[in-house]
């Protein structure tokens, strides 16, 4: 089980005091935990990420509609979209070391799931909803301000870091550069893909991920922090 203490480790992180400890941890239950403990089902985070995931829609909404008033609908979805998908949530949760407090069974452990994008955004979302019913909407969205919508021109460099990347080099005498895949780890259901962006052959940037997408998306972002002596 998770100590006590860890739990309190994680709210000073993100900034809130559960009322009711038991959601947070529920936020940051696997489903293999709770089957392999035999415990209640349901004490997982899967039904807490539904209602995260539907506060988050609406925070991020609000937040664009102020923010962005000139910009029309279809330009709003595509910039929520980019915000709030797998990759960019897992990225936000970096800033809590989120996935050292997760509860996994041991095979999920064993194949890397503390380490996993689509677990990590899950559980992200999760947390939202838990602060969301510990203590209202406003706590959540304190805590989206804070971790998901804050600092936007850095994580937008990561959200369209393929897009950015070409771009610049396009606009720089249009350079040549591709992604090349260097190795593959893990079994065949569940590989770790490593991807290396060469810019006129020279390595500018590496990345690893469950999709060659996602790997080719941390290598082209790491090459705009080389490129632009962006620091995180």
């Amino acid at each position: 089980m998770l100590e006590k203490y860890t739990i309190s480790e994680l709210e000073e992180r993100i900034g809130y005091h559960f009322k009711d400890q038991m959601l947070l941890r529920q936020a940051v239950t696997h489903s293999s935990f709770t089957n392999e403990q035999k415990i209640n089902k349901y004490g997982h985070y899967e039904r807490l990420e539904f209602l995260g995931d539907a506060v988050l829609e609406l925070i991020s909404s609000d937040f664009l509609y102020h923010t962005y008033s000139q910009e029309p609908e279809g330009k709003l979805t595509k910039m929520r979209a980019s915000m709030v998908c797998e990759p960019a949530l897992a990225f936000c949760a970096k800033d809590i070391e989120l996935g050292k407090f997760l509860l996994l069974g041991k095979g999920e452990e064993s194949t890397g799931g503390r380490e996993r994008e689509s677990i990590v955004s899950d559980v992200m979302e999760a947390v939202i909803g838990a602060i969301y019913l510990d203590g209202g909407i406003e706590k959540a969205k304190e805590f989206i301000d804070r971790f998901i919508l804050s600092d936007l021109e850095h994580k937008k460099l990561f959200y369209d870091s393929k897009t950015t990347l070409q771009e610049i080099l396009q606009s720089n005498g249009g350079r040549e550069y591709h992604y090349e895949l260097v190795g593959e780890n893990g079994p065949e259901h569940d590989k770790l893909f490593l991807v290396e962006v060469l810019i006129e052959g020279e390595c500018y940037g590496k990345g690893s991920g469950r999709t060659k997408k996602a790997a080719e998306q941390q290598a082209a972002y790491e090459a705009l922090l080389k490129i632009k002596d962006f620091r995180k």
